[in-house]
């Protein structure tokens, strides 16, 4: 059974190949790009089945209109994919306060703004899907993305609660974390500051295998769709999923590092709770 997707982000990248991959499967598409130009191949190669249409995810009012359009043009909206977004590469120090609030606008807020914008459908028709595109530096942080990682921390967090207050409707979350992709995300997509001395044995060294990474990821985009096209067929689909080996492997060794952390500390961490009353008599 057709479904109706809505993708942000849609002009390349994940966000190309997942629209590539839903059309292919007989889904109907709101395919959207802050350039819906360059959708055009593919908005003739599936004349009947997808709209592009102009969305700068941190707009509220393109937002609203972009879901909209796919219940106008299609009859309802089944699935929405939060995938635009973008983190440069620079030590802390030396990201501007600017590049701060874009990366968290665009990665942060307009996920949060599109979301919103689909709430109150998925709520009253009792289904629906948000499938939010983190990242394993969303888990894990990630040396010299410290706004990067601060934006998807917040879309994990953000979408934590999300899929408690909507589990009751019927709504289905899920956090998808990818590594590593051949994508332009590491290339064209981002910029690249080795930043000072100081910060050799660090960003600079992050810098360096990030530029020598860019064509050599280990992800194929056209899997990572398939992944995803079949996450949304699950009838009970997890709350997080990470894509890649380099993902699951960072994943795993981060979150034994937490456990282990956080046992270490029980003295001190439940040192300050009240003591409980002496009972006498």
């Amino acid at each position: 059974m057709a479904q109706t997707w809505l993708i942000t982000g849609s002009a390349r990248g994940l966000g190309r190949a997942l629209a590539e991959a839903v059309l292919e499967a007989g889904h109907n598409l709101v395919a959207t790009a802050r350039t819906p130009e360059q959708l055009a191949d593919l908005a003739e190669r599936f004349a009947g089945t997808m709209v592009a249409a102009a969305l700068d995810v941190t707009d509220e009012h393109a937002a609203t209109y972009a879901v909209a359009l796919a219940v106008e043009r299609f009859g309802a909206l089944d699935i929405l994919v939060n995938n635009a977004g973008y983190g440069d590469v620079a030590p802390i120090e030396h990201t501007s306060l600017e590049s701060f609030r874009r990366q968290i606008e665009t990665n942060l807020f307009g996920t949060i703004i599109v979301t919103r914008a689909a709430i109150p459908l998925f709520r009253q028709r009792r289904s629906g899907r948000f499938i939010q595109i983190s990242s394993i530096g969303g888990r894990a942080g990630a040396i010299g993305r410290g706004a990067y990682s601060a934006a998807k921390f917040g879309v994990e967090g953000f979408s934590e609660v999300l899929a408690q207050e909507l589990r009751p409707f019927g709504v289905h979350v899920t956090i998808v974390e990818p590594g590593g992709f051949r994508t332009d995300f590491a290339g064209a997509s981002t910029m690249i500051e080795d930043g000072p001395p100081d910060y050799a044995e660090t960003v600079g060294t992050v810098a360096a295998r990030q530029r020598a990474y860019d064509g050599n990821q280990p992800g194929d985009p056209a899997k990572a769709a398939k992944a995803i096209l079949a996450l949304a067929a699950l009838p009970a689909p997890p709350l997080r999923l990470v894509l890649g080996s380099d993902a699951f492997e960072r994943a795993d060794a981060m979150d034994k590092a937490r456990m282990d952390e956080l046992h270490q500390w029980y003295t001190l961490s439940c040192s300050t709770d009240f003591q409980a009353a002496s009972s006498f008599g």
